[in-house]
């Protein structure tokens, strides 16, 4: 009977610490607006994601078109050490370079060769190299693409959302920049009034979303509540 107290008097105070949310407020980064005020329409320049260079990696499936010569226009896959094999011209290496940057070695390697001025265009068609590992408290922990408009809330939203246990206040990005490995520690509610910016995700980074005791207390108090209800309400008597 103690423990049952124990459990709802705990349970209370959880209950107790949802109440009383801070009202969202406009500040240097953000613009509340009030029911009646119709948000305004984006501009064309909001529309569109920064520029961010993709890399071509591993196993990473390209095609390369070289205008004019059918015989060197292809899909290849990148090879498990990062190059690619090509006709006339043998393997180059493919893995850490963008698209225009392997369309300039392949043309060179091309004109080497005895192509004259050869228009070659390579683009990146499936990557599987360019992906975010999203893991811990999430519906489908696994990794997933990523792309120029990839950030915190939309890398958990490709894992289908947080699960039940899932503690919004503890959620880590991992990344290594250079020999560094950094750690970020970030609030998903926090970031969803506003409270400041949604970060941008990078291929390699790793989210964790932590566990949250209080969940699982709850979820528990849930299951023992009809085993609870007869000896409360004796005590009441």
């Amino acid at each position: 009977m103690r423990k049952s107290l124990t459990l709802l008097a705990s349970v209370a105070v959880l209950a107790t610490g949802c109440v009383g949310r801070t009202p969202l407020r406009s500040s240097s980064t953000l613009k509340v607006l009030d029911a009646q005020t119709t948000m305004p329409a984006p501009t064309r320049a909001d529309l569109i994601a920064p520029d961010r260079q993709s890399l071509i990696g591993p196993l990473d499936n390209i095609s390369v078109d070289v205008f004019g010569i059918p015989e060197f226009t292809r899909d290849v896959q990148v090879d498990g050490s990062g190059r690619i094999a090509m006709p006339l011209i043998g393997t180059l290496d493919a893995g850490g370079k963008t698209a225009q940057e392997l369309s300039s070695s392949i043309a060179s390697a091309l004109t080497r060769a005895g192509v004259k001025r050869p228009d070659v265009t390579v683009n990146i068609k499936a990557s599987v190299s360019q992906v975010v590992t999203v893991d811990g408290q999430v519906t489908a922990p696994g990794l997933y693409p990523v792309t120029n408009q990839m950030t915190l809330l939309r890398a958990i939203a490709s894992a289908k959302g947080l699960s039940e246990f899932a503690k919004q206040d503890d959620v880590v990005i991992l990344r290594t920049v250079g020999n560094q490995r950094i750690a970020g520690l970030y609030n998903l509610d926090a970031i969803r009034r506003g409270n400041y910016a949604d970060p941008q995700i990078y291929a390699n980074d790793v989210v964790i979303v932590g566990d949250s005791p209080q969940r699982r207390l709850f979820r528990d108090f849930v299951s023992l509540a009809p085993l609870l209800a007869a000896p409360l309400i004796a005590i009441v008597q």
